[in-house]
């Protein structure tokens, strides 16, 4: 193969130098040698798997490449001296040897990526990750090597850890509303159960009431008697009419026909017995408890005051003295000898049936 070089005691004398090739050189004639370039043919590379590939632009991928253009530049025709020094002369090696001393491209860290076989076409590289910046142990272990993919990853890890952490907030709360509900069930449940049970007690407590109270008017029953035992009522207690000087009636009218006998409803003793102006004759009974009954209109007594007597003793008979309009008894009853109530009310208080 031809080479270019220049002779070994060729002289190269520093001149413009042009800001891409460096300085001129020149013979020793004073005419410039012709400048050598490394060409494919001149520095061809080892033949095999590896070749420079093609970018856009025809640049090449790697400034490693460019370093290895360079060494082989200087090993074929060397460097100018610095402008302004004396010229000297330089010995170039053989470019076998300088070709033999080059390290493989397999060996430099970035080449081999960029060299391809010559039965290959020219292919892209292989898109790597544009930096490792913030890619985590953890990202490398999963198999994450770009620093905005292990950014998206663990956007993703976060958002999923809320939205598990929400989900558990919404079921904890769900938890709660439904034990917070089990509880005022549980509560209406119990109130019910208290209700039913205090009304059970209550009803039990009125009858006992109910049955207490009957016992009790059964012995009173046994202690009082009407005051007659045929009879019709007529006139009630409170009842209003012009005809009863207070404007209202304050007894209890049993009509029966006159000489009916009338008997002491309670053992007592005669207080008054005797004519009484409009109540006409009238027989006052003070019971123990100083309750006063009564007897009015008459027509004639079988008592006298101070008399005891006890309860069924026949202690007058009905008539029509006074101011009436017919034979009836007119029965008043005074408690503690005050003011009079109502008598149908006093003897079924006392278990009266009337």
């Amino acid at each position: 193969m031809a080479s270019n070089r220049p002779a070994p005691e060729a002289l190269f004398v520093p001149n413009d130098e042009d800001p891409v090739t460096g300085p001129t050189a020149y013979g020793p004639a004073g005419g410039p040698w012709e400048e050598w370039n490394p060409t494919e043919e001149s520095i061809r590379p080892v033949r095999g798997r590896h070749r420079v590939a093609k970018q856009r632009g025809g640049l090449a991928r790697s400034s490693t490449v460019l370093g290895v253009g360079v060494i082989a530049a200087v090993g074929a025709g060397g460097i100018a001296t610095a402008k302004e020094k004396p010229p000297v002369s330089i010995s170039l090696p053989d470019l076998s040897a300088v070709k033999a001393s080059l390290p493989d491209a397999d060996s430099l860290p970035g080449v081999g990526s960029l060299l391809g076989s010559d039965k290959e076409s020219d292919t892209q590289v292989t898109a790597s990750p544009l930096t490792g910046a913030g890619v985590t142990v953890a990202d490398t272990e999963q198999g994450t090597t770009d620093a905005g993919e292990a950014l998206r990853a663990r956007i993703i890890q976060q958002a999923e850890h809320q939205q598990d952490q929400a989900d558990q907030s919404a079921a904890r709360a769900a938890e709660q509303a439904a034990a917070e509900q089990a509880v005022a069930e549980a509560a209406k449940v119990q109130e019910a159960a208290e209700k039913k049970l205090a009304e059970a007690e209550r009803k039990k407590a009125e009858e006992k009431r109910k049955k207490e109270e009957a016992e009790r008017l059964a012995k009173l029953a046994a202690s009082f008697s009407l005051p007659t035992t045929s009879y019709t009522l007529t006139s009630t207690y409170g009842q209003a009419g012009a005809m009863w000087s207070s404007g209202y009636h304050t007894g209890l009218d049993f009509a029966a026909p006159t000489g009916t006998p009338l008997k002491a409803i309670h053992s007592g003793t005669i207080k008054e017995a005797g004519w009484a102006g409009s109540y006409g004759y009238r027989t006052i009974l003070e019971l123990e408890d100083g309750t006063e009954l009564w007897y009015s209109h008459q027509s004639s007594m079988s008592v006298s005051a101070g008399q005891k007597v006890t309860t069924g003793d026949v202690i007058g008979r009905v008539g029509a003295t006074g101011n009436v309009t017919g034979p009836h008894l007119h029965l008043e009853i005074h408690p503690g000898g005050g003011d009079g109530v109502d008598p149908l009310s006093w003897l079924r208080s006392k278990g009266l049936n009337i």
